[in-house]
């Protein structure tokens, strides 16, 4: 069984970082075989090229300029996206995955008369584990949960649509404290023993 970490933040001595690390060690002492992409280690550009738009309908698509990413992302049976939540959405570089690598010919194809047909069905798996500063409520009640509805509602069902979702955040980062950050690592830790 293999797994693919994404982990966009500019930090490595950031939380989010801390939380990838401890999913990782979780998976891999289970026997899973992690890959794991760090986008900003990576220099990843989030920029999706004219030359990708223009060839966005046409077969076969052309994503050779991110072709390292499309071969991990093939092989993986199982990914976690790891990332915090700044003004209520991912972070671009992690959209721009999302743009240039979930592209047509590698996560879905076009179907005839409309629609998508997706093509990353080995993907039984899909969790997403995040922090936000604002507080539980304001990200539910006040926003919606846009990035929860961003990923759940507008990227698996067009890639992986019988993947398992689970999305554990931590909110309140604004009022971090290393004890809090603890709990939520160990909690991390019991998820992904079931993942």
């Amino acid at each position: 069984m293999r797994a693919l970490i994404v982990v966009a933040h500019p930090l490595e001595e950031s939380f989010t970082h801390a939380a990838a690390a401890r999913v990782k060690a979780t998976l891999e002492r289970r026997g899973l075989a992690v890959d794991l992409i760090d986008l900003y280690a990576d220099n990843f550009d989030p920029r999706l090229t004219a030359a990708e738009r223009r060839a966005y309908f046409t077969a076969p698509h052309d994503y050779s300029a991110v072709a390292g990413y499309a071969d991990r992302l093939r092989l993986a049976q199982k990914l976690v996206l790891v990332f915090p939540q700044w003004w209520f959405d991912a972070p671009a570089i992690l959209k721009g995955f999302f743009d240039r690598v979930l592209a047509p010919g590698l996560a879905f194809t076009h179907a005839p008369g409309g629609g998508l047909t997706p093509l990353l069905t080995q993907i039984d798996a899909l969790w997403v584990v995040s922090s936000t500063g604002a507080p539980w409520w304001a990200a539910r009640l006040v926003m919606g949960d846009p990035v929860r509805r961003q990923i759940a509602r507008g990227v698996k069902p067009w890639i992986c649509p019988k993947a398992t979702f689970r999305m554990l955040t931590l909110h309140n980062m604004d009022r971090f404290t290393p004890a809090k950050g603890s709990v939520f690592l160990d909690r991390l830790e019991q998820a992904f023993q079931r993942f």
